[in-house]
């Protein structure tokens, strides 16, 4: 059975990369979509990048192989705002 996975990123302006913030699997991962979404926090459903930012503990930057696909979503998001 797969569980649902889910990684919230933050990018500082200070920062040289994201930050992995959050990250779930399961009941609490779709309790997360939720709120995210209840506060209007974009959400963008990417399994294979989820799969592997969760490798990586809440803290960590994201891995570099993650950089180009990070940045194109990070790009649809601001463009969508």
């Amino acid at each position: 059975m797969n569980l649902q996975e889910a990684v919230a990123l933050l990018y500082p302006e200070t920062s040289d990369a994201p930050i992995i913030v959050a990250k779930e699997k399961g009941v609490l991962a779709q309790r997360m979509i939720e709120l995210a979404k209840e506060f209007n926090v974009p959400v963008i459903k990417n399994s294979d990048t989820t799969d592997i930012l969760s490798f990586y503990n809440i803290g960590d930057y994201i891995p570099e192989e993650t950089f180009e696909i990070i940045a194109k979503i990070f790009s649809y998001i601001r463009r969508a705002l």
